[in-house]
């Protein structure tokens, strides 16, 4: 290929990465032929290269027409329209590796030419190393492979932002498939947050599937998710289980009584790593919340009879049944103890209130009504993770670690079961226990610099939203932050970027931006890219489903992808329903539709029972 076959133009302006291009008169048609390939000169999007001495500067076309034209004119109809406007990205030497970022700059009349195919294959790097993963091909070359470097990807943080219906949960069904290839990477650890359990039919060979209410059939290789109450910290503690501790007095009585269960429980049971002078009360320490609760409980609430030689605890005065039976409720029911009410009577039995009650009314009464709700038993009755009173569990916090990260390369963790009131807490919680796990072991060989883990935030728009200081937003800025330094990434998945947190998406090093209509989300997009793209992200409304741009530090070059879909039986649950289907109802993998004939006998029943039960699927077969 000759120079002459590519030439575009002359530099006719520089203004920082911004370059301003004056099309040659030779290029009139618009129409450019290099080794027998046709191109048309001036697409947006496309690439340019500007030989400068032994380096070729790259570059990508961003705005075409008079507009593009540096100079200032009024009537814009009168200007010269032959003009294009490059946003440079980086160089390379004559036949060597392209690398990100300038060492120097255009001047006024060098020349510009047009990127081959053949160029582009040298530039976006070769699919034998290792490193790089195969996700779809380039859109307008499809000789070329959309290869994705995983050494930038993983750690630096990367965005998949779409709007619905853009094939968003297919691409990060194709990217998490492809990350986790049993053969080419072996140790990949990936754990994704799935709010609406949208990928267990998608990765369910290959994944870890925890769920609350799991299917016990062996078919549907679910696992009960359990997430131990005293895993969690002081504050995501007061946070589940009384809606959050305002006052100064109370938050500091349920510290030293939290404290205290952790510190009998560490004596009745010695633990590795643990020892009274470095135990808070955020260590995760097993003990017996409904015990704690039924303790202080009585000394909120409780009434006494004033006895000779007996303290007030001594002598609760509890109702009692007709056949004398004390009412003391039950701690492990989460059932309340019933005092009698305060009587001074002359000549009467005296109860009074006991000495210096505790004011957590409001928190108790809160607590009491979870431990006795089904709903939160994966919370406060964990399975073999339940503590007995003195603080024995069946199994640690080591068990549930190697179930999430350690036992195949994928962990899905269905969170659609968890109640809407706690799921943002929940979500926190989960992330700071992988958090604190990988730091403090990021020198292990079960570490994160050992083996570095990429949590997937699937729906990120409910729980990262800039209007909400969540505990799930806090613990995520601290990983996109500082997760890089221990093995720790993340990918954020979300329908509207606008109300994600800036901070977060200002450390997603890369970005996968399938079609984006609304012109708000487009623009948090560009404003959080490295890169001065927008003429690129103009392109975002326009784009096919399952087509996206991929820019930053993972791929070489911003690239315009169609990504390959996973076989249909294996794509996520978030297809849109078909209204009429053009295939016959055998061949169709959708089912129903408007123009299938409905049932003689509906039935309902199911509707209901499938609701009742809180799941997709219920059990036809009565034994």
């Amino acid at each position: 290929m000759s120079d002459r076959e590519s030439y575009l133009g002359k530099v006719q302006d520089v203004n920082g990465t911004t370059v301003s291009v004056s099309l040659s008169k030779d290029s009139l048609s618009g129409f450019v032929y290099i080794d027998g390939q046709g191109y048309r000169a001036g697409q947006i999007g496309s690439f340019v290269r500007i030989p400068i001495g032994f380096n070729n500067l790259f570059g990508i076309i961003s705005q075409v027409g008079a507009s593009a034209s540096p100079l200032e004119i009024d009537d814009i109809s009168q200007a010269n329209s032959r003009w294009l406007r490059i946003q440079l990205i980086g160089e390379a030497q004559r036949n060597g590796i392209f690398e990100r970022g300038l060492s120097q700059y255009p001047t006024i009349g060098d020349n510009v030419h047009l990127v081959s195919e053949k160029e582009l294959k040298q530039i976006y790097g070769q699919p034998d190393e290792g490193y790089f993963v195969k996700i779809g091909n380039i859109s307008n070359a499809d000789s070329i492979p959309a290869l994705i470097d995983i050494n930038k990807l993983i750690t630096r943080h990367s965005a998949v932002v779409g709007t619905t219906g853009s094939g968003k949960s297919t691409t990060v069904a194709s990217l998490i498939s492809a990350l986790s290839d049993p053969i080419k990477y072996p140790s990949a650890r990936i754990i994704m947050i799935d709010l609406h359990g949208e990928y267990g039919r998608s990765l369910k060979d290959r994944a870890n599937i925890y769920k609350i209410n799991a299917d016990t059939n062996p078919l549907m290789e679910e696992k009960e998710l359990y997430i131990p109450f005293w895993a969690l910290n002081f504050d995501e503690l007061s946070e589940v289980c009384f809606g959050g501790v305002t006052s100064e007095k109370e938050r500091n009585i349920l510290l030293e009584r939290i404290q205290k269960v952790k510190v009998e429980s560490l004596q009745a049971q010695p633990r590795e790593g643990a020892n009274h002078d470095t135990l808070s009360a955020d260590s995760p320490i097993p003990f017996n919340l409904h015990s704690l609760w039924h303790q202080l409980y009585t000394e909120t609430f409780g009434t006494y009879i004033k006895t000779p030689d007996k303290k007030a605890l001594e002598s609760l005065a509890y109702e009692t049944l007709d056949d004398g039976t004390e009412l003391k409720g039950c701690y492990l029911s989460g059932i309340a103890p019933i005092f009698k009410n305060v009587s001074n009577e002359a000549g009467g039995t005296k109860i009074n209130y006991l000495p210096s009650p505790l004011s957590l009314g409001k928190q108790l009464q809160v607590l009491g009504a979870k431990l006795r709700i089904p709903r939160y038993d994966f919370l406060f009755k964990p399975g073999p993770w339940s503590p007995s009173v003195d603080g024995e569990v069946e199994k640690d916090l080591d068990e549930l670690m190697k179930g999430w990260i350690g036992e195949k390369p994928v962990t899905i963790l269905d969170l659609s079961g968890v109640p809407s009131d706690i799921l943002q807490t929940i979500i926190g919680a989960v992330l700071r226990i992988l958090y604190e796990a990988l730091f403090w072991a990021r020198n292990l060989s079960q570490g994160g610099r050992h083996r570095p883990l990429l949590i997937v935030m699937e729906e990120a728009h409910n729980y990262l939203s800039s209007q909400n200081d969540s505990m799930a937003s806090r613990l995520v800025k601290r990983v996109v932050k500082e997760g890089r330094k221990y093995g720790i990434g993340s990918m954020i998945v979300t329908q509207r970027p606008s109300e994600i947190d800036p901070t977060i998406l200002s450390q997603c090093g890369t970005f996968f931006a399938l079609r984006l209509n609304n012109s708000s989300d487009r623009s948090h997009i560009t404003s959080a890219m490295s890169d001065n793209l927008d003429g690129l992200t103009s392109m975002l409304p326009i784009l096919r489903t399952g087509e996206c741009i991929v820019l930053g530090e993972a791929v070489k070059l911003p690239m315009r992808t169609s990504v390959i879909p996973p076989a249909k039986n294996r794509r996520p649950d978030s297809q849109d329903p078909i209204v009429y289907d053009t295939l016959p109802q055998e061949d169709s993998m959708n089912p129903g539709g408007w123009n299938i004939y409905p049932e003689d006998n509906p039935n309902y029943a199911e509707v209901i029972e499938s609701w009742r039960a809180q799941s997709p699927r219920i059990n036809k077969v009565k034994l």
